[in-house]
């Protein structure tokens, strides 16, 4: 068994349930075309991560999807919402062994393995680390103990997100380290900034 562990959130590509603000301006099925491409990414990048891969799924999990080809373990998210979510995916992990544990979404088209090995390579150092979105949230987050607190008591939806996490961490005594801000893919706003993907409608 390898020390790190790398989980990725996703959530089943169902039209209609993905990049919701998104299918608002360009329809569920083109969002869902570019979520699909957001997936295929966040694969590839993962993939070649120094870690140990899991992927969590938000309703349900395939018998044979491309994850499971590629070797990642399958789980499912469980929890009420994103912070309770992630709690019980790190203590998991935790529970296992893992000394190392990193978690991605998959909306950020910008994230790269390097991104990824930096993260593990700043919990060397520091008991938290987070990959800052442009939007005040975070694409990435890891820690090398369980602070279940670090996710308690967040409206997620806020653009404070990011700014709430290291405090919390601080106040427990945690020190937080910050990898490359990156953007996530929330909008159409945020579409228009990849022609890749904007040439995917």
């Amino acid at each position: 068994m390898h020390t790190n562990r790398l989980i990725v959130f996703i959530k089943n590509p169902t039209a209609g349930k993905v990049k919701t603000r998104l299918a608002e301006m360009i329809g569920e099925q083109k969002a869902l075309k570019i979520y699909q491409h957001l997936l295929d990414h966040t694969l590839r990048v993962s993939s070649s991560a120094d870690a140990d891969k899991i992927v969590y799924y938000s309703d349900f999990i395939p018998a044979n999807d491309v994850w499971k080809k590629a070797g990642f373990e399958q789980a499912l998210q469980s929890g009420t919402d994103l912070g309770e979510r992630m709690t019980n995916a790190f203590r998991s992990s935790f529970i296992k062994g893992y000394e190392k544990i990193i978690l991605i979404g998959s909306d950020c088209f910008e994230i790269d393995p390097e991104h990824i090995e930096d993260a593990f390579s700043k919990l060397s150092d520091h008991d938290l680390v987070a990959g800052p979105a442009k939007d005040g949230g975070y694409y990435l987050i890891g820690m090398k103990e369980p602070n279940p607190e670090i996710f308690a008591d967040i409206k997620w939806s806020q653009p404070d997100v990011l700014k709430i996490t290291p405090e919390k961490a601080s106040s427990k005594g945690l020190k937080t380290a910050l990898t490359d801000e990156l953007s996530d893919i929330d909008d159409f706003s945020d579409l228009m900034n990849y022609p890749v993907l904007m040439n995917l409608l």
